[in-house]
């Protein structure tokens, strides 16, 4: 997809494009809708429902006990902190890059966030959560693999284990990553996923818990909004489990809907073939950028199986102009990247200290520095090697015009 007649390559692809539902999906989702039972539970039916089918098959995907299907990835961080037993006032230590909806969910439970630095792979800085552990008192970590990156595990558990942190792992871009050939959302107590548009699976919106603690998934499910039909859950505990808590576990109605769990059940089948498209891309493309001036890819370990669904790089040895210069000439000919260096958040770039609602968030340095410098770009299915070196070719041209506009 390029254009050179103006002696400039443009990409005449869409990178904010999100990729189509399967006709399997819509086939389901078109069933579900002419029979007209688009929400989870029913008083009287003879059919398994689509929601409880995701779960279990989610859950055996993952090789986890339970899983309960929510509205949003931002719903089950929340419903994760409130089944794990989250108390209004609690410390929640949190990576300092993440998304928005992650320190939102800890707001939203009632929790304080500590912000813990990250290191130049954009992962948590596990000394700097050894630290804040012993200073702060937390008793949990909301763990975010902020787009795929993740950290030495083996050394991360170890410091949760000797500050007795309970672990909840954001694995909003990890469905289908591991480290060391074990998978996100399996080294914590409880996991979260989302499908919104954008991850590796889609359904517009909607959220996936997974964990082996019954109590937990119990608390889940209640609080989901189960209204007593918990017994047509498939990736459940056992009814008594329900029995210690649905009287004093509000409902706060955010199950996911059948027509959601129809979509991505067909989807889930496919996880795996996708992400090894998104690594080949990565492997194709990062190496060209990490040969273009002021630009470097991360270090990734050997241990890490990263699904790189986007891709980040750092921009350094530029000023702010020259930087807001390349990205203005790279999106004019079709790349349009996100900075999370800008002075006001853009689209999904918001950083830590826009979010003025935390209290004591921490003193973050090595964030602060890296974030100024770090670029995003997605990486939709139907790229192309082609398509992969208009990109990087798009990336050089930009930079260079960048010096001469000065």
């Amino acid at each position: 997809m390029t254009n050179t007649t103006t002696n400039r390559t443009r990409f005449e692809g869409d990178l904010s494009a999100p990729d189509p539902i399967p006709a399997e999906g819509i086939e389901a989702a078109t069933r579900l809708m002419q029979d007209g039972r688009l929400f989870r539970y029913g008083e009287d039916r003879g059919s398994i429902p689509e929601a409880a089918m995701l779960e279990e098959e989610f859950a055996a995907y993952m090789d986890m006990k339970y899983c309960v299907g929510l509205n949003s990835g931002g719903c089950a961080l929340y419903i994760a902190l409130k089944a794990s037993g989250l108390e209004t006032g609690d410390k929640v230590l949190l990576n300092a890059f993440t998304l928005a909806p992650v320190p939102g969910a800890i707001d939203h439970a009632g929790g304080d966030a500590v912000l813990v630095d990250i290191d130049d792979r954009f992962v948590i800085d596990i000394d700097d959560l050894d630290r804040k552990a012993t200073a702060s008192g937390a008793k949990f970590l909301m763990l975010s693999y902020m787009r795929g990156h993740i950290p030495d595990m083996d050394r991360l558990m170890a410091v949760c284990e000797k500050h007795n942190l309970i672990v909840i792992e954001d694995c909003a871009h990890t469905m289908g990553a591991g480290w060391d050939g074990r998978l996100t959302g399996t080294f914590g107590d409880v996991a979260c996923f989302s499908t919104q548009t954008f991850k590796h699976v889609n359904s517009g919106e909607g959220g996936l818990l997974v964990t082996n603690n019954e109590d937990i998934a119990a608390r889940a499910v209640l609080r989901s909004g189960s209204y007593m039909l918990y017994a047509q859950h498939r990736a459940r505990p056992d009814m008594e489990v329900f029995e210690k808590y649905r009287a004093s576990t509000p409902n706060c109605s955010m199950r996911m809907s059948g027509l959601v769990a129809s979509i991505l059940r067909p989807q889930l089948t496919e996880l795996d073939e996708r992400n090894r498209k998104w690594r080949h891309m990565y492997d194709v493309l990062a190496p060209m950028i990490d040969t273009i001036d002021h630009l470097s890819m991360p270090i990734r370990p050997a241990k890490e199986g990263f699904v790189p669904s986007s891709l980040q790089f750092m921009i350094s040895g530029i000023d702010d102009a020259r930087t807001s210069r390349f990205l203005s000439e790279a999106a004019a000919h079709g790349v349009h990247i996100k900075w999370f260096g800008a002075e006001v958040p853009i689209g999904f770039t918001s950083r830590h200290d826009h979010w003025a609602y935390l209290n004591g968030m921490g003193d973050v340095p090595n964030a602060d520095a890296v974030l100024h410098g770090l670029c995003d770009i997605r990486l939709p299915l139907w790229l192309s090697d082609e398509d992969c070196a208009v990109i990087a070719a798009v990336l050089r041209e930009a930079m260079t015009a960048s010096a001469e506009a000065a």
